[in-house]
């Protein structure tokens, strides 16, 4: 049997506290008195007409700046505006109360008996479907708490996916994931008419949830993909290509690929590279330090020509007094595509191997911008021990994955907190979906990458296979 609580309160105590809980609201909320007092004020003095012109004017304002640059208000004011509407629709007083009282998560106060609900300090929306809130807990209430009951929570804030973290002590991170904005498969990126067509600075790769074209800037810059088995890597190495199509066939952009999986994902665009190489295991003779060949894996030996590439083209550039690269048939934008990083860097070969291959990476990585040289890589465990040039990736994309740990690897620290829940992504039925985060914003976005059948690889490769010249075929060209 409970024992009755016989403590009581003193007359006045409880009309003192709910005046103090009301000033502190009134002090976290000024707006709530400050907006009908501005707008009072300036009817009083200026009157309805110059009041309603103002506003007008305002709203004028602001569907001129949608208009005139989408991007910097999708950035800017749109987050602000959806964070305002949610937290006043969806997440208001006593709806939030009564979803924690119905999840179990209030706390009862012992002496006055008073419903203790935990605090919502802050909502941001920073994109259509992600709410992400910042909740203080009450005394005897912790992260496990919260944790234990998430599933519930989730229902009862009708969120399709949730993730509960710790900001600091006694205040929790709540992220929210409403729906899901790509219903059906992306198609592939269309193959531009012409290599005028082709711009190395947006490179489509599919939708965001925005509902506008995902692009991706690769001129001067090196991506990193990350993302499990049967996430969609394929869409990503595709796309690009598509993309670039034209360039690819008459020689602005040159291709070299290596899949150290026997070629199981590339062998049906091989005839769009410049080179290729499929697999650790065998060997070619390549003259590394300038004492006459010798025998090394393939895959470090286009690594060396690559880089040895680059590094004629920066004499080449220096030579020129030239200090910004444009792609031309003379000079072609180069980009190496690596299908699995982790099999170079940490899991396959010999040590020696891997040392060098380390090397030569961080070589490319940190040079190869300025002077057209750029990498994109694909890897199923993206840390650091796996991947020890991570860091040196400007671009970094990363798709369903297995750890919520490798989230904030991939997109940065903080990441999954700010909505990024990569990891949290069902198996079936979206592939090619995942998140991003740009130069501007390191808030994750959702993206989907546009799905590339074989019907759509053999039409970019009837179509866009590089002229021949008078280098005869690719150095590399070494099946598993």
């Amino acid at each position: 049997m409970a024992r009755k609580n016989n403590l009581t309160t003193r007359p006045g105590t409880h009309k003192t506290r709910t005046e103090k809980k009301i000033a502190l609201w009134l002090a976290r909320h000024p707006g709530v008195l400050a907006t009908p007092a501005s707008i009072g004020t300036s009817l009083i003095e200026l009157g309805p007409l110059t009041t309603g012109g103002i506003a007008g004017g305002l709203l004028a304002a602001g569907a001129g700046w949608y208009r005139a640059h989408p991007d910097s208000f999708t950035r800017v004011a749109s987050p602000r505006m959806r964070a305002f509407r949610r937290r006043w629709t969806r997440y208001i007083g006593r709806s939030w109360c009564d979803s924690l009282d119905h999840c179990g998560l209030t706390v009862q106060h012992r002496r006055t008996g008073e419903l203790l609900v935990p605090r919502l300090a802050k909502v941001s929306s920073p994109t259509p479907s992600i709410d992400v809130l910042r909740v203080v807990i009450r005394k005897g209430q912790s992260l496990t708490t919260f944790r234990n009951a998430q599933e519930e929570l989730a229902s009862a804030l009708g969120a399709d996916v949730i993730a509960i973290e710790q900001a600091k002590p006694r205040v929790l991170t709540v992220t929210l994931v409403h729906g899901n904005p790509f219903d059906d498969v992306i198609p592939p990126a269309d193959i531009p008419g012409d290599v005028d067509e082709v711009d190395l600075t947006a490179i489509e790769l599919g939708d965001t949830e925005y509902g506008q074209v995902w692009t991706e800037p690769l001129l001067g810059q090196h991506w990193l993909i990350a993302g499990g088995t049967g996430s969609g890597k394929g869409s990503l190495l595709w796309n690009p290509l598509r993309a670039m199509g034209p360039a690819i066939r008459d020689g602005v952009v040159r291709v070299s690929a290596i899949d150290p999986k026997g070629g199981m994902e590339t062998e049906r665009g091989r005839p769009l590279f410049h080179r290729y190489a499929t697999s650790a295991d065998d060997e070619v003779e390549y003259d590394v330090d300038g004492d006459g060949a010798e025998d090394i894996d393939a895959t470090l030996g286009l690594l060396y020509e690559f880089r040895d590439a680059m590094k004629d083209r920066q004499e080449l550039l220096r030579s020129e007094g030239k200090r910004k690269f444009t792609a031309s048939i003379e000079t072609p934008f180069e980009i190496l595509m690596i299908d699995e990083l982790a099999m170079l860097t940490a899991l396959g070969g010999r040590r020696a191997t891997i040392t060098a291959v380390n090397k030569v990476l961080a070589e490319i990585l940190t040079q190869g911008r300025a002077c057209g040289f750029s990498v994109i890589a694909y890897v199923q465990e993206p840390t650091k021990d796996i991947v020890p040039v991570r860091d040196l990736f400007t671009r970094r994309i990363c798709l369903r994955i297995g750890s919520s740990y490798f989230v904030d690897g991939v997109l940065g620290e903080g990441a999954r907190e700010r909505g990024g829940l990569a990891d949290e992504i069902p198996e079936t039925g979206c592939e090619g979906i995942g998140y991003r985060t740009s130069e501007k914003s390191r808030q994750p976005i959702r993206v989907r990458a546009g799905y590339s059948d074989d019907e759509d690889i053999d039409e970019l490769v009837r179509l866009c296979t590089p002229h021949s010249d008078d280098d005869g075929p690719a150095l590399y060209a070494v099946s598993a």
